[in-house]
């Protein structure tokens, strides 16, 4: 009988939260309506400590929760709590967020030389020092000075423990991080298209490459890819650190691995060679590989553009084979008797270096200078 008539006048219950309307202010005690035979009261003592902004919560006609402190106290009142139902619900949102492992963005309040304090509703959760993205302090290690100048900011992270027991939230910037950098990483991934230009970040060097980050996301430029000038290894032209303007040229969705090209965002020396050189002009070469049916050469300018000197413009007599004559590194004078630049070609020769041919031409270059 008793619980039938409990039921009917929906009698509260010491530890449960209800929702109900503001209904009045009396003196400094606020009446709330929970749907019970009376009002319930949030008393003076509590009401004081309030900040301005959450009394303005809790004007006649607000909808709010509060939770049940007694639910009848000496003088036959229902003693409520609004900040104990915020702070139990800010608990139940601490234990979603460990159980779900959501990533939560707040506020930084405060800090202290052990780390951040973060709010989390009315609940102040801490971020050890342990557990903050070290890259936001270049690597270095972290200060007070550091800390302070971060309350007021927001920061994401993973609530990695939570006992209301001890009164103990601690959150993870780190575990977060994590999980954002992949996010990040796969949208970016999805967005790319080849031709996409990207300012990055020189990460590592290799013998066969350079790694660039472009935000969040490592792709290979090939030594073949830094520049139309002849690389021998990244490290003659890059530094880790070095920032640098990259171009997609290939982006493997399965295997998450970029192609990036540094020489594509610049001028190529192939599309103006008529205009750098001439047929007849002598120049300084390098001799870079031999074969059986000539001598490879890298002209000795800012171009470095390579051209081929065939076995019958070694020399006026026969030459059997290359090797006769040069080998890979001898600097020789050429003189480019061919150019083919929808070929990516130049014909060099030894033979016409002094052929009577170019002599008069040679004198009125050296005549105009």
């Amino acid at each position: 009988m008793n619980f039938l008539l409990e039921e009917e006048l929906n009698l509260p219950t010491a530890g449960e939260i209800r929702h109900g309307w503001v209904v009045n202010q009396h003196g400094n005690d606020i009446l709330v309506d929970i749907g019970a035979k009376s009002e319930g009261i949030i008393p003076n003592q509590e009401v004081e400590k309030l900040d301005k902004e959450t009394r303005e919560l809790l004007s006649p006609g607000s909808e709010v929760f509060v939770y049940v402190v007694d639910p009848e106290d000496q003088n036959g009142n229902v003693i409520l709590s609004y900040v104990r139902a915020a702070q139990e619900q800010d608990w139940q949102l601490a234990e979603s967020l460990m159980s779900s492992q959501d990533v939560y963005e707040g506020t930084i309040v405060g800090f202290n030389k052990g780390g951040l304090l973060v709010r989390v509703g009315q609940l102040r959760g801490f971020v050890p020092n342990s557990q903050l993205e070290l890259e936001r302090f270049n690597g270095r290690q972290i200060t007070p000075p550091q800390l302070q100048k971060m309350v007021g900011k927001s920061l994401s992270a993973k609530v990695i423990e939570v006992s209301r027991e001890r009164n103990r939230l601690i959150l993870s910037e780190r575990a977060a991080g994590k999980e954002l950098r992949e996010a990040k990483r796969n949208r970016l991934l999805d967005s790319m298209q080849d031709g996409s230009t990207f300012e990055g970040r020189v990460v590592n060097l290799t013998e066969y490459g350079a790694f660039v980050d472009i935000g969040g996301i490592e792709g290979l430029v090939h030594v073949s890819e830094l520049s139309w000038k002849r690389i021998k290894k990244p490290a003659d032209i890059l530094q880790v650190g070095d920032k640098v303007n990259v171009a997609v040229i290939n982006v493997d969705q399965d295997k998450q691995r970029i192609a990036l090209s540094m020489k594509r965002l610049e001028a190529d020396p192939w599309t103006e060679v008529e205009q750098l050189y001439q047929e007849g002009q002598l120049i300084e070469a390098t001799i870079t590989k031999l074969t059986k049916f000539g001598a490879f050469a890298r002209l000795n300018d800012d171009y470095e553009l390579e051209g081929l000197i065939h076995i019958s413009e070694l020399s006026a007599d026969h030459v059997e084979h290359p090797r006769e004559l040069l080998k890979p590194g001898d600097v020789v004078m050429v003189r480019i008797i061919r150019i083919a630049a929808d070929q990516r070609q130049l014909g060099l020769s030894i033979k016409e270096v002094s052929s009577a041919k170019y002599i008069e031409a040679d004198m009125a270059i050296l005549a105009t200078n």
